[in-house]
């Protein structure tokens, strides 16, 4: 019976690896030969890199380089009141219709929430992902954090950071001819260390439509996701502008907090006048595990100082 078992969960993992394997090979090839930068940002859940990088993945989108956004599990347990399959399409179509707003590239695996492995699987879907994508900046949470979906997306990208270099590691796709750069979103966890940033820009030009973009998933935000309740809904379709606009003015906060907390380095990459004039911000810490970029290749990486 146990026997049976182990051999039922394994073929499960592999049917599992398989299927993301042929969705990962699947998508088209992004142009190597625009001149165009290409960015990966991978999350946990559907929302999380929305809410770390949407900013700047929308500045980047704006002068036309290659943006995306990945989450790792579908999600479908991140609601006080609904759960499964239908929980997991309803996420996907938020951040679609975020994608739309932000000009960014979404997709979102089939992992269920809360189930995130750090397994061998996992980590050669992220390295294909990676190649495919022709990534010149590869955006992760660090691997310290409340969530273990979240730390776990965050040792998977670590682990890919070398790998995706390796010829004889997911052979069917072409190895990075340069390693890309790995960074990590900030946070506020202390331990084992704080987050810091080596970078920090300026997201007011596109703060509005950040926060249309975070809006529009209504599961997460309006609704308040895993830990929310019913008194958050609005009682009547007139009450539903106050409760959106609400929400806006939270996370506006949290992006005035990001630029005040690092307003030494936007100062550095601004100048002193423009950098003490920033008021909503995202900021960034190199993964020194991937390509160590000089200030003036982060400077073309991050178009945005000029």
């Amino acid at each position: 019976m146990r026997n049976d078992m182990k051999s039922t969960n394994s073929r499960r993992r592999f049917l599992t690896a398989l299927s993301l394997t042929a969705a990962a090979s699947a998508l088209p090839a992004v142009p190597t030969t625009d001149g165009k930068l290409r960015i990966i940002c991978f999350g946990a859940h559907p929302d999380d890199c929305e809410l770390q990088a949407g900013g700047v993945g929308a500045l980047w989108a704006q002068q036309g380089h290659h943006v995306k956004l990945v989450s790792l599990t579908n999600g479908d347990i991140g609601h006080w009141r609904e759960a499964g399959g239908p929980l997991a399409l309803r996420r996907k179509r938020e951040v679609e219709e975020a994608a739309k707003i932000l000009g960014t590239t979404v997709q979102v695996l089939d992992i269920h929430d809360g189930e995130l492995e750090a397994n061998l699987e996992n980590r050669r879907t992220i390295t294909r992902l990676i190649r495919q994508w022709r990534a010149d900046i590869v955006f992760s949470p660090r691997p310290n954090d409340y969530h273990p979906d979240h730390r776990y997306t965050g040792v998977l990208v670590q682990d890919a950071a070398y790998m995706v270099g390796v010829p004889f590691i997911c052979p069917d796709v072409p190895p990075v001819a340069r390693n890309p750069v790995f960074l990590y979103y900030t946070d506020r966890f202390q331990k084992p260390t704080p987050s810091t940033a080596d970078i920090a820009v300026s997201i007011d030009p596109v703060i509005e439509k950040k926060l249309d973009a975070l809006a529009v998933m209504e599961s997460q935000f309006l609704e308040g996701g895993a830990l929310g309740h019913a008194a958050l809904l609005p009682r009547t379709p007139a009450d539903k502008p106050a409760r959106v606009a609400a929400v806006r003015a939270s996370q506006r906060t949290r992006y005035v907090g990001i630029a005040d907390r690092f307003r030494k380095e936007l100062k550095d990459w601004y100048g002193e006048t423009k950098g003490a004039a920033v008021k909503h911000a995202e900021a960034f810490e190199i993964c020194e595990y991937g390509r160590r970029p000089d200030k003036a290749e982060l400077k073309q990486l991050f178009p945005f100082f000029a």
